[in-house]
């Protein structure tokens, strides 16, 4: 079963997504809980996913990702938002977490963007992701143009599993695609955030875009 921990400010959205994700087979909500009391549910229930409201009045959705992500065994957290180009969604990746989420993400398709992140994917909304990859608060032009062309480091394959990564894959699901082991995946991938100077799959991900690999990949196909 794959344990998920719901912190929100607002009830109804607690309640909902509970009633949405407790009817898949596989997945339990173990603990919902308000952003001042999200610390001490994930520790108490040990939850695997936790999907946090980015704005909450209680308290700043990015210092309970922070908090969250300074546990011993961080749960892999993915951010919930209302709006489509969340100003804050890029800090709270660049913050360690796995992704965000659409509040009004269809029910069918939330379950399985669960199933994504606790297999070590990353969730991004697609409208989403082309408006915050193609921006870099904080950074001059010339930086961000030399964080891309780490990319040309990267060998072939390397660049193939990068896409695929960017793409929201699982190492597994990587495998399947490029017919590798997923223990050759996982070599792939910690190469892979070597070379490009990033601490995750997330942030890999987000320099694949803004280098424009997945708008290539998506012309090749």
């Amino acid at each position: 079963m794959i344990r998920v921990a719901v912190v929100d400010d607002e009830a109804l959205v607690r309640s909902g997504f509970s009633l949405i994700l407790n009817a898949a087979d596989d997945i339990e909500v173990v603990t919902t809980a308000t952003g001042a009391d999200a610390l001490d549910a994930v520790r108490e229930h040990r939850p695997d996913v936790v999907l946090l409201d980015i704005r909450m009045p209680d308290v700043d959705g990015l210092t309970v990702l922070r908090e969250l992500r300074a546990l011993p065994d961080p749960p892999v957290v993915a951010m919930l938002t209302t709006f489509d180009a969340d100003e804050y969604v890029l800090t709270a990746l660049h913050s360690g977490a796995a992704g965000f989420l659409l509040k009004d993400t269809e029910p069918d398709q939330l379950a399985q963007l669960v199933r994504t992140l606790a297999a070590g994917g990353v969730v991004m909304s697609p409208q989403a992701s082309r408006t915050l990859l193609h921006t870099h608060p904080g950074a001059e032009a010339s930086a961000v143009d030399e964080e891309a062309a780490r990319v040309e480091l990267l060998t072939d394959r390397e660049r193939n599993v990068l896409v695929l990564l960017a793409e929201g894959l699982s190492n597994a699901e990587i495998g399947a695609r490029l017919h590798l082991g997923t223990g050759t995946v996982k070599d792939h991938v910690s190469a892979i955030l070597t070379k490009l100077r990033v601490a995750g799959r997330v942030q890999a991900a987000l320099l694949a875009q803004r280098a424009g690999l997945l708008d290539t990949d998506r012309e090749g196909r």
